[in-house]
């Protein structure tokens, strides 16, 4: 499959995207000063606005663009940056994407409290417009979003994750959202309900490849410019684990273990057990199994309306999984 930067994929929706900056910087306006501060710093810090991309792409692909889609990015935009403010005071971090996080900014207080106001802004777009349908698809990721957290949580605890229980996790936590802008992006032009949930099947497949590639970072596949073995430090069971410690003897298995739950700040440990999952084929299952979605989800593409925008999300399914950070 061939590589296509971001740029590229981007062409088909160039204007729209485009258009969309001053919409989702809009749905932030307020006459607090220093939330408008504060909303200003998160638009200028945005990511590759992969989500937004996604609605409009599939919005393009299934009917005509109309403010509905952009309502959807906007939504699914402010849902996204509002469960990443939380989390980085859940994870005490101080950093994103290479910015100051808003909680090492102004305090945990406040970014929790702009992560409320994000949530709002979100649904309170969806209902002004009486788009309940958006709303539906959004409340219901964030549900999932906030139960695969928890539920990793739980297991982290107990570091007891089968591989069903891993994609458990993995569908609620990270593919939910995707499943969510694919479905969004759907349902802003069609009514078709089988169409919209074929969709949301789409983005749940590519959601699972993109966290699988996530994983496969954490055993250094590529260099990244950040540490290996971050989460394993955090007591996650990610796929190349769980695979590894099915292949060694119960003796060995116990030593595995050992190192993620009690040995994980000790490098040189963490070190040894990411190469013994290496030497155990660990990536190499891992990243079979995050093919096998990425076959599945350009299969499901192959089924809708050709034409540009199914050529770009060809290329954007390629790019998630291709990426090399």
């Amino acid at each position: 499959m061939k590589k296509s930067d971001l740029k590229s994929i981007k062409a088909p929706v160039a204007d729209e995207l485009d258009q969309f900056e001053s919409f989702f910087r809009d749905s932030m306006k307020t006459r607090v000063p220093l939330l408008d501060r504060i909303t200003y710093y998160i638009v200028k810090r945005k990511g590759k606005q992969v989500r937004p991309l996604f609605v409009f792409l599939t919005a393009k692909m299934m009917g005509e663009i109309d403010q509905k889609t952009y309502r959807a990015a906007a939504l699914v935009e402010l849902l996204h940056t509002a469960t990443l403010v939380h989390d980085d005071v859940v994870d005490d971090a101080f950093e994103r994407r290479g910015f100051f996080s808003i909680n090492a900014l102004w305090k945990n207080k406040v970014a929790v409290l702009v992560g409320d106001f994000l949530l709002s802004r979100g649904l309170l777009i969806a209902l002004e417009a009486e788009d309940y349908d958006l709303l539906q698809i959004l409340s219901k990721a964030v549900k999932n979003m906030s139960e695969g957290e928890l539920l990793q949580m739980e297991k982290a605890r107990q570091l007891d994750i089968k591989e069903d229980v891993y994609f458990d996790i993995i569908r609620q936590k990270t593919a939910s959202l995707i499943a969510a802008a694919c479905s969004a992006g759907a349902a802003s032009v069609t009514d078709d309900k089988e169409l919209i949930a074929r969709l949301k099947e789409l983005g749940e497949k590519i959601g699972i490849a993109f966290q699988i590639k996530d994983d496969l970072f954490d055993y250094g596949e590529s260099n990244v410019g950040k540490p290996r073995g971050i989460d394993i430090r955090e007591k996650k069971m990610t796929l190349p684990l769980i695979y590894a410690l099915r292949q060694v003897s119960k003796k060995e298995r116990k030593q595995m273990i050992r190192v993620v739950k009690k040995e994980n700040k000790d490098k040189k440990k963490v070190n040894a057990l990411i190469q013994r999952v290496k030497e155990l084929g660990g990536l190499d299952y891992a990243r079979n199994v995050m093919l096998d979605y990425r076959k599945e989800a350009l299969q499901i593409l192959d089924e809708l309306p050709q034409g540009d925008a199914a050529q770009a999300l060809k290329d954007l399914v390629a790019f998630v999984t291709d990426r090399e950070k």
